[in-house]
């Protein structure tokens, strides 16, 4: 099953964001088996961050809360908010997907 989870930052969240960023990353490597996709939300400048989307291949909503819960961003307190809803695959056309992160 599909689960979106959309994080959002708090104001203040930067230092958190910075000194937990590498346990983020590695915390993603370990668990590249289930994430569909993830990224950072940016505000109109590219550049601020502003939170993080999730969307899992998992088998229950279950799954889903515990990725979330143990994310180091979410265990450090980034979030000031977090979402989880269950998605169904719609359309689906991964070649119109930016080559790079910065969207190029």
């Amino acid at each position: 099953m599909l689960y979106i989870l959309y994080n959002e930052d708090r104001s203040d969240g930067l230092a958190i964001r910075e000194a937990t960023r590498e346990a983020h990353l590695a915390y993603l490597e370990r668990h590249k088996d289930k994430l569909v996709l993830g990224g950072g939300l940016l505000s109109e400048d590219g550049k601020t961050r502003l939170g993080s989307v999730f969307i899992l291949n998992v088998p229950d909503r279950r799954a889903a809360e515990a990725f979330s819960a143990d994310e180091p961003f979410r265990k450090a307190g980034l979030f000031k908010t977090t979402r989880i809803t269950r998605m169904r695959r719609g359309q689906w056309h991964p070649e119109v997907a930016p080559e790079s992160a910065e969207g190029n």
